[in-house]
């Protein structure tokens, strides 16, 4: 939320650890995260532009700058999730992962639709919900739709361990959401990274829960539901930490298998 202090964009509560090194940031409407790894920190998505503050406070409080962060891991290109990846490049010098099929998205991220069109306009959702024009307008204070390209991207592309990341994460396609949609399992947390592949919280229908983003933000639904059952068979990981809405902490088959069940609006 906005600070009438500041007129700064950070959360209301105090910055999360929703796993021991693992801390939790952005706002009501995006979460991105901080992984520490010895005395180097990798991102997972970079947030919107008006959270470098809340950022680099979280980095003061671990005796950290930006020139620490040594890694963003992009779960895909929209813009909510990569606002702070040009200047963490340009500034810091940090390698900025993403799959081949996002490349494009991320080489011009103000015309992500281009790319990878959602299967529904967005105005049938905000006519029947008129509430959810405050995400889209969240979105623009915060300076989602000025977000910069990121130029010479690290791109992966099936399946594996990112070795040349800190930690040695594992990327896990997960195409739907858009075609280059990625989780990433962290073997030494406990945790897995579902970007929008599976969200607890849609922010423009209200709906609440493991489940699918809605079609007006998601390019193949049929493919998102596929990429479910990648997730239900990881083995091991006990929280996962969703691009919007709450972390589950009771393991991602079950949270896997309750998004399945759920309508996608």
């Amino acid at each position: 939320m906005k600070n009438p202090a500041t007129g700064k964009y950070v959360r209301s509560e105090a910055i999360a650890e929703p796993a021991p090194g693992v801390y939790r940031l952005g706002d009501f409407s995006v979460n991105f995260y901080a992984v520490e790894q010895g005395d180097q920190i990798v991102l997972v998505d970079s947030g919107l532009p008006a959270h470098y503050d809340q950022l680099t406070g979280l980095l003061k409080q671990l005796g950290r700058t930006v020139f620490d962060v040594k890694a963003v891991l992009l779960t895909h290109a929209h813009p909510d999730h990569l606002g702070l990846a040009a200047r963490l490049h340009e500034q810091a010098g940090a390698d900025i992962w993403v799959h081949e099929a996002d490349v494009a998205t991320l080489a011009d991220p103000r015309h992500a639709t281009k790319y990878a069109k959602p299967e529904r306009s967005l105005l049938p959702y905000l006519l029947r919900r008129p509430a959810a024009l405050s995400l889209p307008l969240h979105l623009a204070r915060a300076g989602a739709f000025k977000t910069e390209p990121v130029p010479d991207p690290r791109v992966f592309t099936t399946r594996g361990i990112l070795a040349g990341v800190p930690g040695r994460p594992e990327a896990i396609p997960v195409p739907g959401h858009t075609p280059g949609s990625t989780a990433f399992a962290w073997p030494e947390y406990g945790v897995v990274f579902t970007g929008d592949a599976l969200i607890t919280a849609d922010g423009l229908t209200g709906a609440t829960g493991p489940r699918l983003v809605n079609r007006g933000f998601t390019h193949d639904s049929a493919a998102a539901r596929d990429s479910l059952g990648t997730l239900a068979r990881l083995r091991g990981y006990q929280v996962v930490l969703p691009g919007h809405g709450e972390p589950v902490t009771t393991g991602i088959a079950g949270a896997a298998g309750q998004a399945r069940q759920a309508h996608i609006a």
